[in-house]
């Protein structure tokens, strides 16, 4: 294959790629699910392959396009009309921390660990469990938050006070184990924890799932 026939169908997979992609429409870019993102990665596979293939010409490119961009968009179709097919190809959001519980069986259902989860509020500038009423996984891997209604954002206008210094959560426990760094470093020690859990009715570190420490704040813990 010399490089004008490369040429070629670069340019006419680039064009074709284009069009497919507009006649799909903007969902799969901006509500991207699992499903569709390996429809994307096909399509995209098919037009690489064939580039480098000296048997495939042009045409073939296209048809394959044509073909792939008709099954994704008559899928689409089919999930708009029938919910059945919709929670069949894109899945259902879940509600994973639910009157500010972790559903664990939803966590373990999505596969998502403790660590995933504060990644997840960290995107939506939510630094604390403690804060959250409701957080829902969706389809695409995005998370929506509901906050608690006291730790609703306010300006500091609406109080006439002046803020107070901000400050990140440590988290001491996680999946059953203490984080000895951390406990250090929030100036606490083994002795203090263990009290602090047997005051909440909990016997050792094992029986939590996640637990945090802010200056000024209780320790907020979640059991399994």
């Amino acid at each position: 294959m010399n490089y004008l026939n490369i040429f070629v169908d670069l340019v006419i997979g680039y064009f074709a790629l284009f069009i497919a992609v507009k006649f799909l429409g903007k969902t799969q870019i901006n509500q991207i699910t699992p499903f569709d993102f390996i429809s994307a990665l096909v399509l995209g596979d098919l037009v690489g392959n064939a580039i480098f293939d000296r048997h495939v010409g042009p045409w073939k490119i296209i048809f394959a396009i044509v073909v792939w961009a008709l099954l994704i968009f008559f899928t689409e179709i089919a999930t708009q009309k029938s919910r059945t097919l919709r929670l069949l190809f894109e899945g259902k959001a879940s509600i994973i921390i639910e009157k500010g519980k972790i559903n664990w069986k939803e966590m373990k259902k999505n596969r998502l660990d403790i660590d995933q989860l504060k990644q997840l509020l960290r995107s939506k500038d939510v630094f604390s469990l403690r804060e959250v009423e409701y957080a829902i996984f969706e389809n695409n891997g995005g998370i929506s938050v509901l906050r608690k209604p006291e730790s609703e954002y306010h300006t500091l206008q609406d109080f006439k006070t002046k803020g107070e210094e901000k400050v990140i959560p440590l988290t001491i426990i996680s999946d059953g184990d203490i984080l000895y760094k951390n406990l250090k470093e929030a100036g606490l020690n083994e002795e203090w924890l263990y009290k602090e859990l047997l005051a909440n009715g909990v016997s050792g570190p094992k029986e939590i799932c996640y637990a945090e420490w802010q200056p000024g704040k209780s320790i907020y813990f979640q059991q399994y």
